[in-house]
């Protein structure tokens, strides 16, 4: 890509809703809306222009400070790119923190990188890595001074670079010397393929080291999105970008995006789904520990009367008390009213009530997660009837597009749902949830409708009506996601929602 389709990339401020991927249903999306609740501001970079804004802010510290370029750049890296705290340092103890970061105060006597041994005022001149003392090898040393022959320092930066992946803290060969080796000599000495490996590290370095820079997680990906959300603000926004790629993602957390859902919602749900914690409620619901021993065991049987395998100890499974207590009633339980016997009754009803909530929210986040995955080979099927409703009509392939662009919906929809389901999972009830379930509801059976309508055979004759009712389902089914995210969005700002 060239520099000017990269400075295209970055300079389009960019705002992750529909607008992204308008359907462009005969214009009903033309003019781009205004940023909704639950959208950011946002830019894509490319690798072209991380380089340049890398240089952007090394010139700058360079002028203030009057420092070398490549000083300046090893002081933002020490700094990891951040300025106002690299200043407030600096002005405090100058010669401290270029010591700490890695740079020379010494001046070089020769200010060359590379200097044949015959010519150096010392002499004779050994390496001491090699030990090799040929007056016409050529010798490379940084600003503190330590000479080794070029061979030893370029397979010295060739296994850092290549090998154990260093880049902003390449340090002298020298022992417990910590001058960071700049860039300029090592671009002057490396070879081709490892001087792009080198850049393409610093490159990462500069991106993981800055918080408001991520790199797309979509496989093979080397574009970067800049938003200027702050860690503080992802409990009342959920920062959803889109990539060059067309990839969908959260900026706060880098998982796919969970709209609505905020990434601690997330991170728990996902935790809560991938462990053990659900075994253990199925098994507190459908089994009672023995009051001896404390084995857990499960009623096989409908007898009442309970013999404990390990210990022997006979019990009431109703009331949990010893057997010989029960007299005469055989097996119907008496005690059923007993305070220790309510309190073990209702300790297993909590937790099958508490299994019951989580299964009726896994279940459909699940569903929608299941049914999104098969919309997606759903994309084949409609690209053979789109070929096939172009032969059977007098449609343009450009006209017929309004198929897949009806899928985009569904998939993106099937998502949203699929979050709606964690969200409301951890959502206190209140006078307001009434209304996000609504409107829950209301999307899913609007996505449901939709989806039917994808799946229909083609008729020949009805080919014209089939198309105005996918228009119409579609924007309308867009209409409801957006109604949605916007009044939960608003919430989360508005501090309406409290979860459990």
């Amino acid at each position: 890509m060239d520099e000017d389709s990269d400075l295209d990339i970055a300079e389009s401020a960019s705002s992750v809703g529909d607008s992204e991927n308008d359907m462009a249903f005969d214009g009903a999306f033309s003019d781009k809306p205004q940023m909704k609740a639950y959208e950011v501001e946002f830019s894509v970079q490319s690798t072209n222009n991380l380089m340049r804004m890398q240089d952007k802010e090394i010139d700058q510290v360079s002028t203030i400070l009057g420092l070398s370029n490549e000083d300046s750049a090893t002081l933002l890296r020490y700094f990891r790119w951040n300025k106002e705290k690299l200043f407030e340092r600096y002005m405090d103890l100058p010669e401290k923190i270029l010591k700490d970061a890695g740079v020379s105060s010494q001046q070089q006597t020769n200010s060359k990188i590379t200097v044949l041994a015959k010519d150096l005022p010392e002499q004779p001149f050994m390496c001491d890595i090699c030990c090799d003392d040929d007056p016409e090898m050529e010798t490379v040393c940084v600003a503190c001074g330590h000479r080794f022959c070029r061979g030893c320092y370029e397979h010295y930066l060739r296994q850092k670079i290549r090998e154990e992946g260093e880049s902003r803290r390449i340090e002298c060969p020298q022992d417990k010397c910590n001058v960071i080796v700049d860039e300029k000599t090592v671009e002057g000495l490396v070879d081709p393929q490892t001087n792009e490996k080198y850049r393409t590290l610093l490159n990462r370095t500069f991106v993981d080291d800055n918080d408001y820079l991520r790199w797309c997680p979509a496989p093979d990906c080397e574009y970067a999105i800049e938003c200027h959300i702050p860690s503080t603000s992802l409990t009342s926004i959920v920062p959803t970008v889109q990539c060059q790629c067309n990839y969908k993602f959260c900026f706060g957390c880098g998982v796919a995006d969970h709209q609505p859902a905020i990434c601690a919602i997330v991170k728990k749900w996902l935790k809560k789904c991938e462990d053990d914690s659900e075994t253990a409620n199925w098994i507190s619901a459908h089994t009672k520990e023995c009051p001896r021993c404390q084995s857990t065991i499960e009623k096989n049987g409908g007898c009442n009367h309970m013999t404990c395998r390990k210990c022997r100890h006979e019990f009431c499974w109703v009331c949990m008390g010893p057997w010989s207590e029960h007299g005469t009633s055989w097996y119907n339980c008496n005690r059923y009213d007993e305070k220790s016997s309510a309190d073990a009754r209702e300790s297993q009803t909590q937790s099958r009530v508490s299994l019951e909530r989580y299964l009726h929210y896994y279940n459909r986040y699940a569903n929608h997660e299941q049914s999104a995955r098969l919309d997606q080979d759903l994309y084949l099927k409609t690209e053979k009837k789109m070929e096939e409703m172009q032969k059977t009509s007098d449609l343009s392939w450009i006209e017929v597009q309004f198929l897949k662009k009806a899928v985009d919906v569904t998939v993106q929809c099937r998502m949203t749902l699929k979050w709606t389901y964690a969200f409301a999972f951890y959502l206190a009830k209140s006078n307001e949830t009434a209304i996000f379930e609504d409107n829950q509801r209301d999307l899913e059976m609007a996505t449901e409708h939709l989806s039917e309508l994808l799946e229909k055979p083609l008729e020949r004759e009805k080919i014209a009506q089939l198309r105005q009712n996918v228009l119409d389902k579609s924007v309308y089914v867009k209409q409801r996601r957006e109604i949605l995210l916007e009044d939960t969005a608003k919430g989360l700002l508005d501090g309406r929602w409290n979860f459990m």
